[in-house]
């Protein structure tokens, strides 16, 4: 694999969004992008399991003198928009990303990025793998399906995750911090209504 992101610091990050990249993940067919998550934590010795709907977990102990602390889940992601220019030539189910740097930016080759939510992604896959980062208890949950649906984390079950505090690595805004809850909800409403005419 051509190492396109090699120069960019922090270099932990874009060796891991680039190898991410590597892999075909388009939403509702994310077979892939699940063995390869797995593999990466499985490489690490770190517990790693998948449920029922595809969702990965893989947790890491807290380092010594952290062990008391609140364990922290971190979130984002596997899959991503596939979209390409018109005039492009790819398949994203058998393709990797082709990316490139103009001036301050990286870029792909005429599709989607897929840094939505794979820079979330390799951001938690860097401080899986660092050692030299003092954390509590990390749970780092891989959810599929996102951009169509959202069924990875609707089939989360009771009890999959142990952690109390959850951070969310998807976001459209930088320099911002956002304290809630991430969700989405479809509603239905009916009422009654007597038409009337507009005034002219």
């Amino acid at each position: 694999m051509t190492q396109v992101l090699s120069s960019l610091k922090p270099s932990s990050l874009w060796k891991n969004f680039e190898l991410l990249n590597a892999v075909p993940r388009p939403s509702k067919k994310e077979e892939r992008v699940i063995a390869f998550i797995k593999a990466f934590g499985e490489s690490l010795n770190l517990s790693t399991v998948e449920d029922a709907v595809g969702n990965v977990l893989i947790k890491k102990p807290a380092s010594p003198g952290m062990e008391k602390r609140t364990a922290v889940v971190l979130q984002s992601h596997l899959d991503m928009v596939h979209q390409k220019n018109s005039d492009t030539v790819f398949d994203f189910d058998k393709e990797g990303i082709k990316m490139l740097i103009e001036g301050d930016w990286v870029k792909a080759d005429g599709t989607t990025l897929g840094a939505d939510n794979g820079i979330g992604v390799a951001t938690i896959m860097s401080i899986l793998e660092s050692d030299d980062i003092v954390h509590p208890a990390i749970e780092a949950l891989f959810t599929i399906d996102e951009e169509t649906g959202m069924t990875g984390a609707f089939g989360l079950q009771p009890g999959f995750l142990e952690g109390k505090i959850l951070l969310n690595l998807d976001t459209e805004d930088d320099d911002e911090l956002t304290i809630g809850c991430a969700g989405g909800i479809n509603v239905s409403a009916s009422k009654s209504y007597t038409e009337v005419s507009a005034a002219p």
